[in-house]
């Protein structure tokens, strides 16, 4: 019952993370906004992207810090510093402060993945990695799914600056239980349940073709994230005539999909495992067909009706659903135990670069094109290159566990 509350503790921590991290999405959906920065889309696309400047940079480095210390305190000190970060959004006073402030939230918040899933690799045996992980990473999807109405709604009714100080400050009370619950240091009770992969230098994972099919195909998952993160509420506003009101119901909505599919996709996977099915086999399917189902995305934008539109909205955020538990356990199943938060950390990296380019390229397209046609066009090509990574590259498991052990002599 312990780990069962610490991961759901987990989980939602992660989701105040991502709701921290992607309430800069309606504000840039406000016209008073947009209106008192003069922004244009170029603009906006910028302020989606600049969290990932920082936060991409220190994944490594966060991944080495919870390797050695454990994942309790390094968690808890991103977690406050990125909560104060979070409600000082909203007493800046100009474009440069904001972008300062979504660069220092970038640096902050880097910790939270890889301590995360350096607390799945330790407490969770591979028969639940993916119901654990699942679990975990649902957070980053009802985050949304809860933040994009009450973010739209406090915008609507106290304005951008409340909202941004509101946020920031009622995640401070996640600490409490995190401090109280959580264990210091790495527990190494289950070590034995661990097969342990030939080690050696970090780099060496590098070499393995199975890391960089991952990390592939993480850019191509997460490009759709945060385009939907930052422009899905503006799409809904500008091309489908909602209200902003309206549009954070029919994105929360989408996200809620997502999250449930999130455990779902877990769930199904570890039940193909404990049944004799590969850990790597299955875990390579479920990501292959949320990818694909994903790619539906560009379907939105031309469909005729807005109830179309939502439809396929929600079809392709659950079709990244059914990848998100699995695409992350499975390096944490093919890679050493004792990199796992390093390895967390690389796969994060490739979760940054799509967060840096995909607001930019999105405001960059739409503004050329004047539409959302080819920006979501885009995301449905990033996706099906995604899944030719997860095909060509991250092999069966006998094939991978040659290549790993040869990578890593």
């Amino acid at each position: 019952m312990r780990r069962w509350f610490l991961v759901c503790l987990l989980s939602l921590g992660l989701s105040i993370a991502y709701t921290h991290r992607s309430n800069i999405a309606y504000a840039i959906a406000s016209p008073q906004f947009v209106a008192q920065l003069h922004l244009t889309d170029t603009d906006r696309g910028l302020l989606g992207s600049a969290f990932f400047w920082t936060y991409g940079l220190l994944q490594i480095p966060a991944g080495s810090l919870v390797d050695r210390f454990g994942p309790k305190w390094p968690l808890a000190a991103g977690f406050l510093l990125w909560c104060l970060i979070s409600a000082s959004h909203g007493i800046a006073n100009g474009f440069a402060a904001l972008l300062g402030c979504r660069l220092l939230l970038g640096l902050f918040e880097a910790v939270v993945t890889p301590a995360g899933l350096r607390w799945v690799r330790d407490h969770a045996e591979e028969s639940r990695r993916g119901t654990f992980t699942g679990v975990f990473f649902s957070g980053s999807k009802y985050g949304p799914a809860v933040g994009a109405p009450v973010g739209a709604w406090l915008i609507k009714e106290y304005g951008w600056r409340a909202m941004f100080i509101d946020q920031g400050l009622f995640g401070l009370l996640w600490l409490v239980p995190w401090i109280l619950f959580a264990r210091s240091g790495r527990p190494e009770s289950n070590a034995s349940q661990q097969p342990r992969a030939h080690e050696g230098p970090f780099v060496e994972v590098f070499r393995s073709k199975l890391m960089w099919g991952t990390l592939i195909g993480t850019f191509a998952y997460n490009y759709f994230v945060f385009y939907a993160l930052t422009w899905l509420p503006a799409y809904f506003v500008e091309q489908r005539h909602l209200s902003l009101t309206s549009s954070g119901f029919y994105s929360g909505f989408s996200y809620g999909g997502m999250a449930a599919m999130a455990i779902f996709g877990g769930l199904a996977a570890d039940w193909r495992i404990e049944r004799g099915a590969g850990a790597l086999e299955a875990r390579r399917a479920f990501t292959i067909a949320g990818l694909l189902i994903a790619s539906t995305v560009v379907l939105g934008a031309l469909a005729a009706t807005t109830a179309q539109a939502v439809f396929f909205s929600v079809l392709s955020m659950a079709g990244l659903g059914l990848a998100t538990a699995n695409y992350w356990a499975l390096p944490q199943t093919a890679m050493p135990k004792s990199m796992a938060g390093r390895v967390a950390g690389a796969q994060n990296m490739a979760l940054t670069v799509a967060g840096t380019l995909a607001p930019l390229v999105t405001g960059w397209l739409k503004q050329i094109s004047g539409g959302y046609a080819a920006p979501m066009a885009a995301t449905s090509l990033i996706l099906v290159i995604g899944v030719a990574a997860y095909v060509f590259l991250v092999r069966p498991p006998s094939v991978a566990a040659a290549e790993l052990s040869s990578g890593l002599a």
